[in-house]
């Protein structure tokens, strides 16, 4: 393993063993909104205002749909036609980016334009498009759509070479801006979040980046893991408890640490959802393999196998809950294979509260405790904010759902390592950073950096 990434690593937040930092960092700014479309900083006495552009948009003029499919009104809203590809995220929709007064529709063979509720239909929200029975297209009809649709971006505040306050603007996209690449000798001081359509900024939309995180140039997983270290430090944030901690392996996988010391095979099985199959990257960005490629690192003389088996859109409950001869049935699928060591990973286990999680939990440390399987539960990641009750993507620290309250209980009355990647989100938005650009279905699958964050937060359990 890289040395840089084991310190990382170390510097995990709470983490009562990490190096003091060498960095001298200054006081996190003060960034207030100075009109609908302006921001002004203040840093150790010394004030700039920025005026902010606003939205832009991506405009798309006659783009071909062959065969588009019949639109169904009752179906969710991003599956009921075909999402037009300038809102398309993966396997879903960037909602609320089309303009719908902007669609045009017209007939490719003869130039004709249509008429929606009568050739066509589309949802407001998703751009999900669809021809109407009784129309001008037909199944061998191919449209031409023109749209606009509304694009995102992330600008930052920073102090250039010179020591002086400067703003640099982000590349606009429809779907998962990124903060532009900083050059050697700058400092991030604050993102400006500007999102959809709103007519003016609001506090939401300002981020202003930590101390601990302002040396970041770009998306770092392995700086990111080293300054939440810093910030908590900082800030006398509680230490981890021992089942998140470095250490948890050695300490609550004995089995498996002391194959992976004495060089033997270790099975371990990865068990999840759509997070775990993570069919829309590719392999050597899912968080499994990247963990096993750093845990076989850590222990070159073991062998490290890994099995995956994943369930898109289910919970641990719907494979509990699959009968015998199902190709998603427990028994045969998970424990039937016998693996040293099982991580699960199941954010759609998020209707659970505090006293469901202790039950169904409990009942499947049971039946690994009887197969001989010893145990990591990985902590969900952030999803949309709505669904996790969320009002903005800033002042997130603490995950509000009752699941993860209650895997930090369970794990820690069980003495199960918990792999806290909730934590790590938590702490985004301080780096600057609006989680749900990390989702690239705008929703709840994490990009390679997301992944990552898993992984980080799996490998400290196994540091010494």
């Amino acid at each position: 393993m890289h040395k840089s990434f084991l310190f990382a690593l170390t510097a995990l937040c709470g983490c009562a063993f990490a190096l003091a930092s060498a960095t001298s960092y200054a006081a996190t700014p003060d960034v207030k909104l100075a009109g609908p479309h302006a921001v002004t900083i203040t840093l150790q006495g010394k004030s700039a205002t920025f005026d902010v552009p606003g939205a832009t948009w991506k405009v798309v003029v006659d783009e071909k749909y062959p065969a588009p499919p019949v639109f169904n009104p009752n179906a969710n809203s991003w599956m009921k036609g075909r999402v037009l590809r300038g809102v398309n995220a993966c396997e879903c929709a960037v909602f609320g980016a089309l303009e719908p007064a902007s669609v045009v529709v017209k007939l490719e063979a003869t130039g004709e334009t249509l008429t929606r509720g009568k050739d066509y239909e589309f949802d407001d929200s998703s751009g999900a498009f669809g021809r109407l029975a009784n129309g001008k297209l037909d199944e061998n009809a191919v449209a031409l759509v023109s749209y606009r649709c509304v694009e995102s971006r992330i600008d930052s505040i920073i102090l250039n070479a010179d020591g002086e306050f400067a703003f640099v603007q982000g590349e606009p996209l429809v779907l998962s801006p990124t903060p532009p690449t900083l050059k050697e000798g700058e400092k991030r001081l604050a993102n400006v979040f500007t999102s959809g359509r709103d007519d003016a900024l609001t506090e939401a939309a300002l981020f202003p980046v930590d101390d601990a995180f302002e040396n970041d140039r770009g998306m770092n997983a392995e700086a990111f893991v080293a300054h939440v270290g810093d910030y908590c430090r900082e800030n006398n944030a509680p230490q981890a408890p021992d089942v998140s901690n470095v250490g948890a392996a050695k300490k609550f996988l004995p089995k498996t640490w002391k194959k992976l010391v004495d060089g033997e095979e270790v099975r371990i099985l990865a068990w999840g959802d759509s997070v775990t199959a993570c069919g829309y990257l590719p392999d050597d960005q899912r968080w499994q393999i990247k963990f096993a490629n750093r845990l076989q690192e850590m222990f070159p003389k073991a062998k490290v196998t890994l099995m995956t088996e994943a369930w898109g859109g289910r919970s641990s409950d719907s494979y509990r809950n699959e009968p015998p001869g199902s190709d998603k049935n427990y028994q045969e699928k998970v424990l039937n294979l016998k693996p040293d060591l099982i991580i699960s990973e199941f954010v759609n286990d998020a209707y659970m509260n505090e006293e469901t999680v202790a039950k169904r939990y409990g009942e499947m440390k049971a039946d690994f405790d009887a197969i001989g399987a010893e145990w990591i539960i990985l902590g969900p990641h952030y999803v949309r904010p709505d669904w996790m009750g969320l009002t903005a993507q800033r002042d997130i620290d603490d995950d509000p759902r009752p699941l993860v309250k209650g895997l930090r209980a369970f794990t820690q009355e069980r003495g199960i390592p918990f792999a806290d990647t909730p934590q790590l989100y938590g702490k985004l938005w301080r780096a600057g950073i609006p989680y749900l650009t990390l989702m690239t279905n705008n929703i709840n699958h994490p990009n390679d950096f997301g992944m990552e964050l898993f992984s980080a937060a799996l490998t400290r359990l196994f540091q010494e």
